[in-house]
């Protein structure tokens, strides 16, 4: 497949859906930037998933999920013990919405 450079006008169209105003010099130092952006966007799509692991010296994951295990928790005393507010054994916070 062949690749094109972004044209100004889609620099243009970007800068617009940014609500960014850009100077001519801008657009320009934008549009080589941005085509340099999706040029390595083209390079990850020509490598291989194996390539990519390799390069990140990534193993896929291998049982990745700790085992449940049944232990003793806090109690509630304990748990409530520096919090400013209690009441019913529950702590008390700030309201963050109102009706």
């Amino acid at each position: 497949m062949a690749w094109m450079s972004i044209s100004i006008e889609e620099v243009l169209e970007a800068a617009k859906l940014a609500r960014l105003e850009l100077a001519e010099d801008e657009l320009v130092q934008f549009q080589g930037e941005l085509d340099a952006l999706l040029g390595h966007f083209r390079d990850f799509q020509n490598l291989s998933d194996t390539e990519v692991l390799d390069a990140l010296g990534a193993e896929l994951p291998f049982n990745v999920w700790a085992p449940d295990l049944v232990a003793s928790s806090l109690g509630q005393a304990f748990a409530l013990r520096n919090a400013p507010r209690t009441r019913a054994g529950l702590f008390i916070v700030p309201t963050v919405l109102e009706d």
